[in-house]
């Protein structure tokens, strides 16, 4: 199976992170539209701006009509390096990697005024 190969040179590479695919998020979400009018949604991931799960949500926070987006992480990205701690962590550059960082969304806007939510929209909340 070419999965199993491309799997097996990620682990010799040690390159271990997988991530699921935008459209793979897409295709089963589709039947759980209507579940999330007026609710809160919590993305527990390593990095909120690299999640597809995050991404998927916050262009589609508008049509499914969601009250807020909240996403976590420990990891640094170059986004979340620039956002409010969680908690005050003070010390050794490895604390420094283990800060945890979040991300709220309440509303979502066209901020490049192109007539869509894309994530350039997104990255103009943070």
């Amino acid at each position: 199976m070419a999965g199993n190969k491309s799997l097996g040179v990620a682990r010799v590479a040690k390159e271990d992170e997988f991530y699921t695919q935008l459209t793979d998020v897409e295709k089963e979400m589709r039947h759980y539209r209507k579940h999330f009018k007026n609710k809160t949604v919590f993305c527990n991931c390593d990095d909120p701006f690299e999640s597809n799960f995050f991404k998927y949500f916050v262009l589609n926070f508008n049509r499914l009509g969601l009250r807020k987006l909240i996403a976590t992480c420990y990891v640094s990205s170059p986004i979340a390096n620039t956002q409010l701690s969680l908690f005050d962590v003070i010390g050794t550059e490895e604390n420094k990697q283990n800060k945890p960082y979040k991300a709220v969304v309440t509303k979502v806007y066209d901020k490049t005024g192109d007539g869509g939510i894309d994530m350039f929209d997104v990255a103009e909340l943070f």
